[in-house]
């Protein structure tokens, strides 16, 4: 949940409704492969429940549980994804179309601004969280990573508005 965090701080009540009523809440079945490797993606998912895993090759690289983004990397670069994302378990998404959230970036620069504030924020957690894991560039360059820290303190006053935005995004969807 902790990435829904960062996405859901920066977007404004009205980004997450319009998300909502764009979207479709989908069921995925255990084993569905949601994103193909090196296939072209036409939307860009929220995990809002279960858990996705992400494979490239035969290997597992990462584990993603309620509140990630998939597709983000596809839509902001339009290249095919380098990994397959497929459902670890029964799960449930958010898939908003790449055509309507492009439409909506081209015809409201503030809700377009906001959005790409998130998913690089969002971006920077997790190549941070990437280098930190697997070590890359110099001794040093961690120092000042705490690895148990779930949230940057600059953050912080944005993450109860953002738990709240998330868990608004989970009911109106519920129902």
């Amino acid at each position: 949940m902790r990435k829904a965090l960062y996405v859901m701080g920066i977007l404004h009540d009205t980004d997450v409704d319009w998300l909502a009523s764009q979207g479709r809440s989908l069921s995925i079945p255990k084993g569905h492969i949601l994103i193909r490797e090196g296939e072209p993606v036409d939307a860009l998912f929220i995990l809002l429940d279960g858990s996705l895993e992400v494979t490239t090759g035969n290997r597992q690289i990462a584990t993603l549980l309620s509140g990630e983004i998939v597709g983000e990397i596809s839509f902001v670069d339009s290249r095919p994804p380098l990994a397959t994302v497929a459902a670890a378990q029964a799960c449930r998404v958010l898939a908003v179309s790449r055509d309507r959230l492009r439409a909506k970036i081209a015809s409201d620069p503030w809700f377009a601004s906001r959005f790409f504030q998130a998913l690089a924020t969002f971006l920077a957690d997790r190549l941070r969280m990437t280098t930190a894991r697997l070590g890359y560039g110099s001794a040093n360059q961690d120092q000042n990573h705490n690895p148990g820290e779930e949230i940057d303190l600059e953050m912080m006053d944005s993450a109860s508005l953002a738990a709240v935005r998330f868990d608004k995004l989970l009911k109106r969807l519920a129902g």
